[in-house]
């Protein structure tokens, strides 16, 4: 019996070290499982954290940075600050909720825009009536007296019709004047008359075809595109320097009209945003043009879209910029031969007298009052015709006949036409007939500059 005893005890034996191997192995089970949830609940306060932090930085820096950056491109939109502390699936929600208010600030500056854009149009259209119908009544006043004050408040009105007309192209509104098929030098000439600093401006034409014209539906936003050229032009030009403007016909790829002038130029941000306005983007909010808003050549890429122009702007050999404007062929045309041409016009460069503008009209140009379409100071505009003998023999002019008038003399020269103009009709018998397309621009320019564009 005591063999029994003895298997009694170590079966009990080896049961009782496999009771304590299984508690040990227990405990031992039990603390690795709390030093895991340990581990992970600290992990898991940890990427609490950093979401909580993330989310932080996400109001209060990246939606406001990636708004900033849709009126600054160039503005940096900072990313996750501990992109290894947040899981890939927060991650990409935090980058959608970026998105989304990106979306949606620009949804809300569209229809922002939108809403302004509407308002200023219908008020332009408005102001730009009054301001047609004060210069009918201008016109009027200046066939009945001989105030230079009336020219200068015409000028004055004519630049205000001009800012109100681009603000109207600017909201996607119609120029609001329709015009005849007209002359390139015509309507190159109309435009140095809406600019401030319109007796600093020299036209030089090369044309070809004298009688080069353009078509009736380009005439008018033509006029449009190169007034703004040339106020950005003088406006950021000393006002001792001329601005020079060259009317060019290319065969078979229509005409092109060259502004140059001696200003301070454009860095290279500036020249990439300004060939970008130009090309005529889709759509430029008013938001975007500053404060104040520079419109000048969001105007012309505007017109560009709308006729088929083309712009290109670049450094110039004045020192400058030099904008080049091209008309293309399709919008250009030839006027009939029985068409008068202004005697204002400066004549192509390499043209001879025709029936239609002898030598003799021509040479008494420099007499006629100057007009908006022909400020004084512009370059001798006179023809060269063929000498009879009994001229040839007969003394030179006084030098002082060559001397250029200035803007005064020709004031004055324009209300001594106008006063004899209207003592002839009452002697006739006639009342006196506002000139419809009589357009007089003199006066003190000190005060009429052209903001910066």
């Amino acid at each position: 019996m005591a063999w029994i005893v003895a298997v009694i005890a170590v079966i009990t034996a080896v049961a009782a070290m496999a009771r304590s191997y299984r508690a040990a192995r227990s405990e031992q089970l039990a603390v690795a499982h709390a030093e895991l949830a340990e581990r992970q609940a600290k992990a898991a306060e940890a990427r609490t954290a950093a979401l909580v932090d993330e989310i932080r930085q996400l109001a209060h820096k990246r939606i406001p940075a990636a708004a900033l950056a849709l009126s600054h491109p160039s503005a940096q939109v900072p990313g996750l600050r501990e992109a290894a502390e947040v899981d890939g699936g927060a991650a990409r929600l935090l980058t959608e909720a970026v998105q989304a208010a990106r979306t949606a600030v620009m949804e809300e500056r569209q229809r922002v825009d939108a809403a302004a854009r509407a308002a200023m149009r219908g008020t332009s259209a408005k102001i730009q009536s009054l301001l047609n119908q004060s210069q009918q009544l201008l016109h009027e006043l200046q066939h009945e007296y001989d105030d230079p004050r009336i020219l200068q408040l015409d000028f004055r009105n004519e630049l205000a019709l001009r800012r109100t007309q681009s603000t109207a192209v600017l909201c996607d509104a119609w120029p609001g004047l329709a015009r005849q098929s007209s002359p390139l030098v015509e309507v190159v000439l109309g435009a140095q008359s809406r600019v401030a600093g319109y007796e600093r401006i020299k036209v030089a034409n090369h044309l070809r075809d004298e009688r080069l014209a353009l078509a009736a539906r380009a005439a008018e936003p033509l006029a449009i595109a190169l007034a703004e050229l040339l106020a950005n032009a003088t406006a950021y030009s000393h006002p001792d320097t001329d601005v020079q403007v060259t009317v060019q016909q290319s065969g078979g790829r229509g005409a092109f009209l060259v502004v140059d002038d001696a200003g301070i130029g454009m860095d290279d941000d500036a020249l990439d945003r300004a060939r970008a306005l130009l090309a005529g983007p889709a759509e430029v909010l008013l938001t975007e043009l500053g404060d104040p808003p520079q419109t000048g050549f969001a105007v012309v890429g505007r017109l560009v879209v709308q006729y088929g122009f083309h712009c290109h702007i670049e450094a110039s050999p004045f020192g400058g910029m030099r904008t080049i404007l091209r008309v293309p062929a399709h919008l250009l045309t030839v006027l009939e031969d029985d068409r008068t041409l202004s005697v204002l016009a400066p004549v192509p460069v390499s043209a001879t007298p025709t029936p239609d503008r002898p030598a003799a009209a021509v040479e008494s140009a420099p007499q006629e009052p100057p007009s908006t379409a022909a400020p004084s100071g512009l370059p001798s505009r006179r023809r060269r015709a063929p000498r009879p003998a009994a001229a040839e023999s007969a003394p030179a002019a006084p030098a002082a006949e060559q001397v250029p008038r200035t803007p005064e003399q020709a004031e004055s020269s324009w209300a001594a036409l106008q006063q004899g103009t209207l003592v002839g009709r009452s002697v006739a018998g006639r009342a006196p007939v506002p000139d419809a397309d009589g357009h007089d621009h003199l006066g003190d320019q000190d005060d009429q500059g052209d903001d910066e564009k």
